[in-house]
């Protein structure tokens, strides 16, 4: 068993010049630096997973030398010095060799004999170690911390290297499938969008009968079978709203379902051992769980409880539309639960997604109040509806779509749970690797 002790962040600093550094001098790096490619600058919001990434900003191979002192590169570990405070993430190996930090990161270079990068990433993001930084940041003005605090944070850690590895390995597994859960659902999301693009926005299959392209090529172009094909009429008709397939009719958005809104849930307040549910408001729905959400009577009406597997539509402030998949709660007000007894889910969660930029914009156009909809412009948003068979069959189709699209987020679910209960065991010495292990 390898024996536990307590360095400091700046006992593991690698021997290297600027192994531990700030980002640049305000004036160093401003927006007019950016340019559309080159290397990337590692902000804020390219560190919200484990590893840095997403939309990136980008300065010249040219700034970037000038900012030499301000470099990171594969295997460093870059924190968050003012802003979301706790913020966390490892430099891939791929697809960068070189990124510049922004003035409110700073990055540390690991010495890897003493320690493991995964592992003292994961160390940063246990619940004591994210503690210790709120309440060692500088509260004057904007929270902040800084490299002289990071320098002498206290951090308690296998003596052995390895046995580091293996506990980051064991967590890692875990983050490993959560990825690939989300990278399977982003490739499912954008395969349904698609198809929906084609039937109802595009008109793809009834436009190519209707031009006289053959059977055999629509259904090679667009992967359809001639079954499937013959569902859809070949000609297109004049509607108030514009062409639309012929013998396909225009329902409002809330003719096809029920935008039940929430509770003012301070109303029903949690009664000690009475039971108590989550939550949901605007934040819980962002973040996809209900983490330190507050509480609420079990005893709320059935109807304005949410389970997984539930569409959830933000009307007001943020407005977002997804499926909920972040367990049982309560219905706040500012949300929609979308529910209908005629449509399928994927026909009204897509048809709400298709106009929720509409929604967006009329929000951002509410000048005196915070951003919001009315539901007259529920009613303005118009849908194609398709005859019932044809919805039927097209049901085969894009229902397993969104069935594996839930099944993935509830598993990344769970196995977030199940790192986030064994990250304080492992890291602490209470729980061993093996044991662990078998819990995976």
């Amino acid at each position: 068993m390898s024996e536990w002790i307590e360095m400091k962040v700046g006992d593991l600093v690698a021997g290297v010049r600027n192994a531990l550094v700030g980002g640049p001098f305000g004036s160093n790096l401003v927006s007019k630096d950016y340019v559309p490619e080159g290397v990337p600058v590692i902000r804020g919001t390219n560190m919200g997973s484990r590893w840095v990434g997403g939309e990136f900003a980008y300065v010249t191979p040219e700034k970037a030398q000038s900012l030499l002192a301000n470099t990171a590169r594969p295997g460093d570990i870059v924190f968050t010095q003012r802003g979301t405070l706790g913020q966390v993430a490892l430099v891939p190996q791929q697809p960068f060799e070189t990124y510049v930090i922004s003035q409110s990161q700073m990055k540390l270079t690991v010495d890897e004999t003493k320690a493991d990068p995964l592992f003292l990433y994961y160390l940063f993001a246990s619940p004591t170690q994210q503690e210790y930084i709120r309440q060692n940041a500088i509260q004057v003005g904007v929270p902040h911390t800084n490299l002289g605090i990071l320098r002498d944070t206290p951090v308690t850690l296998p003596q052995s290297v390895q046995v580091q590895k293996q506990i980051a390995r064991v967590l890692g597994c875990l983050d490993d499938k959560i990825e690939l859960n989300c990278r399977m659902n982003e490739t499912l999301e954008t395969t349904a969008r698609a198809i929906f693009q084609s039937w109802f926005v595009d008109f793809d299959p009834v436009c190519a009968k209707a031009d006289g392209e053959s059977s055999e090529s629509i259904c090679e172009r667009l992967g359809l079978t001639q079954e499937f094909l013959a569902l859809f009429p070949d000609a297109l008709q004049a509607t108030s709203q514009g062409m639309i397939p012929s013998g396909w009719g225009i329902a409002a958005l809330d003719e096809v379902a029920a935008y039940l809104n929430g509770l003012a849930l301070q109303k029903y307040p949690a009664i000690e051992g009475d039971g108590w549910l989550p939550v949901i408001k605007i934040a819980q729905l962002r973040a996809g769980h209900v983490s330190n959400a507050d509480k609420a009577s079990a005893q709320v009406p059935s109807a304005y409880i949410v389970e997984n597997g539930d569409v959830l539509f933000s009307w007001s402030g943020s407005l977002e539309v997804d499926i909920w998949c972040g367990g049982r709660g309560a219905l706040n007000q500012h949300l929609f639960k979308v529910t209908s007894d005629t449509y399928p889910k994927w026909f009204y969660f897509f048809w709400t997604r298709h106009h929720l930029n509409t929604f967006r914009d009329i929000a951002a156009n509410k000048a005196t109040t915070m951003g919001h909809i009315q539901r007259k412009h529920l009613t303005e948003a118009k849908v194609v509806c398709p005859p019932t068979k044809v919805i039927g069959e097209m049901t085969r189709v894009m229902a397993p779509l969104l069935d594996r699209m839930i099944s993935a987020r509830l598993e990344s679910a769970r196995l977030a749970a199940l790192r986030d209960t064994l990250l304080p065991e492992l890291l602490s010495g209470v729980l061993k690797v093996e044991e662990a292990g078998e819990l995976i």
